[in-house]
């Protein structure tokens, strides 16, 4: 009994830190829903005038008028609070790989393959239908996975839906992530300027000789990845925000102590400082025992990699601050007759088929050929109709396909209408894939009570 006891609790703590970010992810989900709703409100108001004005305000430094920075804030929104968004999944990339879910071939072969599927047939699809139209350039926008939103869903069905198939989920979404960085990077850039771009890659290359020499003050990182590495991006062509995640894969992910220097010396600063509070239970703490707790807050920090503290401290920031901010920013789209009439064009189609169908069809067939060729196996506990209904959930785009939309078409005419299709499209894939995860865990549910 006591031994069945001690795997539920070290179980219950090897899924400690996706529970959370499982629960920070999901709430952040429902503040993005009232920041696209205000938005959607905002534009389409007697006030829509104010809504434009705002993002459009201009906003930076400028010296002897020659020399600055002056952007929209829409600009500053999309190119520099985004940036920490993107630095934050390059962090959860690099833990992932190191320690999570993509740490070994046999557990990332899984989400790897179905992210890949989830990407190709979604791109394919919008193809199809654009082949040869000036709009084929949005290939993009239909290959991403909102993962605030898709966890949400899945959190909404709690206990029905095994844990496994929610870490399947949230790699899934990870390595998404990851790709949609690449294509961003690759197919999406603007007109590049060596010289800055050779500058960028000389500020990588000290962020990684910082790392090397084992520099771990994250305010260093900051100066120079913002300072160097951001700016230069930013004048260079390639997007600024995939300077986030160079960034963050050159913050250090080793710790000073390990887990047993960490406990001996925790145990022996706890008990020095048991003695010293023994003796004046009701006074404030003297120097003697202040200097036992800086003892034990230095122990604390050194046992911590950078790279974990900074995700954990970012992501608040991301989830309640930035993105809500995106959201209001980029899905003011305003309905008109002129938007609503093109619903059945060849980008609308595109967007909708690829997130709706080609998602759907990508995840869950390459997930199923990777498991039939015995290279991976089923997320544990779970079933091939619970797995269809998560690769359904993969259709929800929002966030990235709203950023990659942003890129692929500037001041096009197809812009609009590019963001009311995701928002249709990810409200259809999350209501269809919610109805299917359901119908299995009612099924279920009958089969135990006749049993």
């Amino acid at each position: 009994m006591a031994k069945s006891q001690r795997k539920i609790e070290n179980a219950a703590l090897l899924f400690r830190p996706f529970v959370r970010f499982a629960q920070l992810e999901t709430s952040g989900g429902i503040l993005l829903i009232i920041a696209t709703l205000l938005a959607l409100f905002w534009a389409n108001s007697p006030w829509a005038h104010y809504y434009d004005a705002l993002w459009h305000t201009k906003i930076g430094i400028e010296i002897n008028h020659h020399y600055g920075l002056t952007e929209s804030l829409l600009h500053w929104v999309n190119d520099g609070l985004m940036a920490v968004f993107f630095f934050v999944v390059g962090l959860e990339i690099k833990r992932e790989i190191l320690v999570g879910e993509l740490a070994t071939p046999k557990k990332a072969l899984l989400p790897i393959a179905g992210a890949l599927g989830g990407m190709l047939v979604p791109a394919l699809i919008y193809v199809f239908f654009n082949w040869k139209l000036p709009s084929a350039h949005g290939w993009g926008i239909p290959m991403a996975t909102d993962i605030a939103f898709a966890l949400g869903v899945l959190t909404l069905l709690g206990p029905r839906v095994p844990i496994g198939l929610k870490v399947f989920l949230t790699a899934l979404a990870i390595v998404d992530d990851l790709g949609a960085v690449l294509v961003i990077a690759i197919f999406y850039p603007s007109n590049i300027v060596l010289l800055d771009l050779y500058f960028g890659a000389g500020a990588l290359i000290l962020l990684m000789f910082l790392n090397r020499m084992g520099v771990r003050n994250p305010l260093i990182y900051a100066i120079f990845g913002i300072g160097g590495l951001w700016l230069a991006f930013l004048f260079s062509g390639v997007h600024a925000t995939i300077a986030g995640v160079l960034a963050a894969f050159t913050i250090p992910a080793r710790t000073r102590l390990d887990a047993k220097d960490f406990l001996k010396r925790g145990k022996e600063a706890l008990e020095r400082f048991g003695k010293v509070a023994t003796q004046n239970p009701k006074s404030l703490p003297n120097d003697e025992s202040l200097a036992e707790i800086d003892e034990l807050s230095v122990a604390c920090n050194n046992v911590q990699a950078p790279l974990q503290s900074l995700e954990h401290a970012l992501q608040p920031w991301v989830v309640y601050f930035i993105l809500p901010i995106f959201a209001l920013a980029n899905a003011g789209v305003k309905i008109d007759t002129t938007v609503l009439s093109d619903l059945l064009s060849p980008v609308s189609i595109g967007i909708f088929m690829g997130l709706v169908f080609g998602k759907q069809l990508g995840i869950f067939s390459f997930a199923w050929l990777m498991v039939k060729l015995k290279l991976a196996d089923l997320p544990k506990g779970a079933t091939w109709f619970q797995l269809y209904g998560v690769s359904i959930l993969g259709g929800i785009g929002f966030t990235m396909s709203l950023f990659v939309t942003n890129l692929a078409f500037r001041g096009a005419e197809h812009l609009p209408l590019a963001k009311l299709t995701i928002l249709i499209s990810s409200l259809f894939a999350g209501l269809l894939g919610y109805l299917v995860l359901t119908l299995k865990a009612s099924k279920t549910e009958k089969k135990s009570q006749l049993v």
